[in-house]
């Protein structure tokens, strides 16, 4: 069974910095589409960033140019690096791959922004 850990948030101040790491196993990162997706108070989940088998990556509007995605595949995890942080960003933020039509999720990370 796939598993994919995150770890990295935490409360941070309006404008600060934060970076997320989801650690997977029994998969390989760089084997399927991957992204980053965060679920904010009392709404839906939504997308943050992609990142495609070739590198390719794709952000929300609300989170270009601030909002970073990247994959080390010799440590098999994916990175949210999250700058100018805004306190619309609180929310849960999970790990995502999909893999032959499933999507595997972490257990999700809170990132919580104060104004």
């Amino acid at each position: 069974q796939v598993q994919l850990v995150e770890s990295g948030g935490g409360l941070v101040q309006t404008g600060g910095s934060l970076r997320l790491s989801c650690a997977a196993s029994r998969t390989i990162v760089s084997s399927n589409p991957m992204g980053w997706y965060r679920q904010p108070p009392g709404k839906q989940r939504e997308l943050v960033a992609t990142i495609t088998r070739g590198g390719i990556t794709n952000y929300a509007d609300s989170v270009k140019g601030r909002f970073t995605i990247s994959r080390d595949n010799a440590k098999n995890t994916i990175y949210l690096q999250m700058n100018s942080l805004k306190p619309e960003d609180t929310a849960v933020y999970y790990c995502n791959q999909r893999m032959l039509g499933h999507d595997y999720w972490g257990q999700g990370t809170q990132v919580t922004v104060s104004s």
